[in-house]
């Protein structure tokens, strides 16, 4: 088991920067592979980035591809998303996620945290 919780989500300016955390307990995060999902209102929750466990490759999703790097840190057992560039289409409620396969597909996980959220102002 391992329960994950994210933090650092808030409002911020079009253009702007944002950092998430997600923070691990139960399991350390180097036996997983870990991915951000997010979902916006009305909307299905979608992949945003995954990185494996050894944080040597990273896969992200185009729409936020070159603005958006997943990172972890295994000491701290801490997942990162940095985001920049923000856009207001990137307005959503954002999830990290803990699975054993490295993918984009949202059933692949199965540990998730309760989200955080991040609102972009235009």
């Amino acid at each position: 088991q391992v329960q994950l919780v994210e933090s650092g989500g808030g409002l911020v300016q079009a253009g702007g920067s944002l950092r998430l955390s997600c923070a691990a307990s139960g399991r350390t995060l180097s036996n997983y592979v870990m991915a951000w999902f997010r979902q916006a209102p009305g909307k299905e929750r979608e992949f945003v980035a995954a990185i494996t466990r050894s944080g040597g490759s990273t896969l992200n999703s185009d729409s936020v591809k070159g603005r958006f790097t997943a990172s972890t840190d295994n000491a701290k057992s801490t997942l990162y998303l940095q985001m920049s560039s923000l856009k207001p289409e990137d307005t959503a409620v954002y999830y990290c996620a803990a699975g054993k396969y490295y993918s984009g597909v949202r059933y692949k996980y199965d540990y998730w945290g309760q989200g955080t959220q991040v609102t972009v102002s235009s």
